[in-house]
């Protein structure tokens, strides 16, 4: 290979493309001059790197040959920067096309594919591993635990991140077969653990393209913010392949390589012979699951129930604890594979530019569940009360609920819906108000995302309970739940004020509703994308569960477990939770009727590459121009006027997006009021760390039994042309195959 012609080759395809995208407006000045010296800069760092060559032989041969395709939009996107670390880890794209992905599924990820620093490969993941593993033995840390989900190549991925950290020194506890992460966040803090740090393999419900790299501390959340800054920027950064280290399982010395799994060794998993120190975690965390059910779940049960695994690791874990309760009719989904484990997700579209992600939270999920469940059990669906499903590292949690016959015209005549999270959430804190006696209401408290429907807020407020709102993601929420048990906690902050342009918001706050140094029980902390836990009381210590509490990352599994103990409960008394949420949350006069409308945009992964930079930023800058435009007159969206408006920024993603003199990051999103008790609003929120964004609506009534439907169908018209108008006054796209 004659690098120096490539090398000249690569240029020149780089700068062209870069140069006809600028003059095309695809991206601007800023995304050109970065590009042009990162992109440049970083493959000839990783084409003259000696270790890369080592640690994958086959990398030169993936690019020489991406090269000679022209591929240059591709190659720019993989090297252009190096892969975001957000606020639990890394995730990204293995690959941008399909028949690269099914080759490193076939070879091996020593595939010969396009890899490079802003792509998810062994090289990325083994120098993110050494940065952690050096920050680990600054902090004192020696214990890891390592699993991995369904998707391509996990497993291989992770036996390479275990050989890291046993080179440095770790005593290692893998997982000897795809796992939910619940149970990752369970085993880090469990007693015959007692781990440092946790990893887990894994994109949560991203497309089959998608890999990522979660990482728990040493109680199972995420890292604080500032440990996190640390780990980043002085370990991880400054890592090189020089810091690339393995010790082979089959040499790790006995006892310092130990499998989590079941109570015997797996007959497809390769242990090298360290199989005499097994720990049954399946076992343990089940159990544990089990202690936060409220009702007798040994006799009389009648419920019939369809599972949905979606390909991923929930498809032993959620059935076993569901059986092991008492719930014995149990029907699993095995249409198109949904219950084997396969990170190409067969059952979703995987269609260039339609690649549809496993999220349990998706009502077209939720319709490929139920129209594989029909197939698989005909004449079945009928009698079902519930369709549980789980996303594939299972921490998300979806019920396809029955709909009475007076009210599926808003559901396109269909005899069911997804329940959306927000009305799980509600249930699950209403049922445990109801039948947990041990809960005293003075010392309680739940913790919410701000874009979590306020349904729940008032219900919590109604019963004198304390609300804190964070912004989104779990690391937040459990953030927030700690300084609660530590009495640091901050009080109220932005919401409904005017957040001066200059000033930044608290890294993980929005406010605090009733909250007082007493309350210390945590009854839920939860998110509209279908995350919960429930923390409890105070740990005893910095690295254990909160008494009384569950992992301080969300559980898919405990969130079926709790649902279906509701629907259970629902059924004896001949109802449904449809109809338990318009009974007890929408015609409660406290309460009120709430339209929690959601779309992402675009619909499935992101806009692509550099290109999407520039779309994302366009339609932050119009956003943010309706912001001031609604200053100084009226504006209307969806026929709502807007009442007043707040920016929610707290510059994590500063790194990301360079400031400039016009531009400012609204990280946690523009928030548009219609109403002067800001109950109804809409939200237009970017993803920090991938090229999307997000409109949420929140629409507010109070109803009674003569008009709710009517209100329900006004409400959710109403929402739909909200997102439908912003979308044309911010010159969002809308793909016309989802419409």
């Amino acid at each position: 290979m004659d690098y120096q012609d490539v090398k000249d080759r690569a240029e020149q395809g780089i700068s062209g493309y870069l140069t006809n995208a600028l003059k095309a407006g695809k991206i601007d000045r800023q995304a050109f001059d970065l590009a042009r010296k990162d992109t440049i800069a970083y493959l000839n760092d990783w084409m003259n790197d000696e270790n890369i060559d080592i640690l994958s032989p086959n990398f030169k041969a993936g690019v020489v040959a991406a090269i000679g395709e022209g591929r240059w939009e591709d190659i720019v996107n993989a090297y252009r920067k190096k892969m975001s670390f957000g606020t639990g880890g890394i995730r990204g794209l293995m690959a941008s096309r399909k028949d690269e992905i099914i080759q490193l599924k076939i070879d091996g990820i020593d595939a010969k594919i396009l890899k490079g620093p802003n792509t998810l490969n062994n090289v990325v993941l083994l120098l993110t591993s050494a940065g952690v593993a050096k920050f680990g033995q600054s902090q004192g840390y020696n214990k890891i635990v390592i699993g991995y989900d369904s998707r391509i190549r996990g497993g291989d991925f992770a036996q390479a991140i275990a050989e890291l950290f046993l080179a440095y020194g770790f005593t290692v506890f893998l997982f000897d077969a795809p796992c939910p992460y619940p149970e990752v966040t369970f085993a880090i803090p469990y007693r015959e653990i007692h781990a440092h740090i946790g990893i887990l393999i894994s994109a949560s419900h991203n497309d089959y393209r998608y890999n990522g790299y979660k990482l728990s501390c040493g109680n199972g959340s995420q890292f604080d913010p500032q440990q996190r800054e640390v780990m980043y920027n002085d370990f991880i950064l400054t890592a090189t392949t020089s810091d690339i280290k393995l010790l082979p399982i089959k040499d790790a010395p006995k006892g310092q390589i130990i499998f989590l799994g079941a109570e015997k060794p797996l007959d497809e998993c390769a242990y090298y012979g360290h199989t005499e120190n097994l720990i049954n975690i399946h076992k343990a965390h089940a159990n544990h699951v089990k202690t936060f059910l409220l009702q007798n779940h040994v006799i009389n049960k009648n419920l019939k129930l369809g599972f949905c695994a979606f390909h991923g690791a929930g498809r032993i874990a959620v059935p076993r604890i569901l059986n092991d309760i008492g719930f014995k009719d149990i029907n699993i989904i095995k249409r198109n594979g949904l219950n084997e484990l396969n990170g190409l997700f067969p059952s979703f579209c995987s269609d260039p530019g339609r690649e549809q992600q496993p999220d349990p939270g998706d009502p077209r999920a939720a319709k490929i569940a139920v129209e594989a469940y029909q197939l698989d059990f005909p004449g079945a669906f009928e009698d079902t009360d519930i369709i549980v499903g789980t996303d594939p590292d299972a921490d998300r949690c979806g019920v396809v609920v029955k709909v009475p016959e007076e009210q599926r015209f808003l559901y396109k005549n269909r005899d069911y819906m997804l329940l959306p999270a927000d009305d799980m959430w509600a249930l699950l804190v209403w049922f445990r108000l109801k039948f947990d006696k041990s809960i005293v209401k003075k010392n309680t408290f739940i913790t919410l995302s701000h874009i979590t429907s306020d349904s729940i807020v008032k219900l919590a407020r109604k019963n004198g309970i304390g609300v804190i709102k964070t912004w989104v993601g779990f690391a937040n929420l459990a953030a927030s739940v700690r300084d609660a048990w530590d009495g640091s906690l901050v009080s109220g902050l932005y919401e409904g004020k005017t957040i001066p342009e200059d000033k930044l918001c608290h890294p993980f706050m929005q406010e605090s509703l009733g909250m007082d140094s007493g309350r210390k029980y945590n009854l839920g902390a939860m998110e509209q994308s279908n995350g919960f836990s429930l923390l409890g009381f105070p740990p005893p210590d910095e690295a254990s569960l909160g008494v009384k509490g569950h992992v301080r990352d969300k559980d898919g599994t405990f969130a079926a477990v709790l649902m279906a103990e509701i629907a259970d409960w629902a059924k004896k008394k001949g109802t449904g939770l449809f109809e338990l949420v318009d009974e007890n949350i929408y015609l409660d006069p406290d309460i009120g009727l709430f339209v929690n409308f959601y779309e992402p945009d675009p619909m499935d992964g992101e806009y692509p590459g550099i290109e999407g930079d520039q779309l994302k930023k366009s339609i932050l800058k119009v956003t943010l121009d309706l912001h001031e435009k609604s200053k100084r007159t009226t504006v209307e969206i969806g026929g709502y006027p807007v009442i007043s408006t707040v920016i929610y920024r707290t510059g994590k993603y500063d790194h990301i997006y360079v400031p400039t003199s016009d531009f400012k990051f609204p990280d946690e999103g523009v928030r548009f009021y219609f109403d002067k008790d800001r109950l109804s609003h809409l939200t237009v929120r970017p993803s920090g760390t991938t090229n999307s964004l997000r409109f949420h609506v929140q629409l507010h009534s109070y109803v009674n039994r003569d008009n709710i439907v009517e209100m329900k169908k006004k409400l959710h018209q109403d929402a739909l042309n909200i997102c439908t108008n912003i979308r044309e006054l911010t010159n969002a796209p809308r793909n016309s195959v989802y419409y």
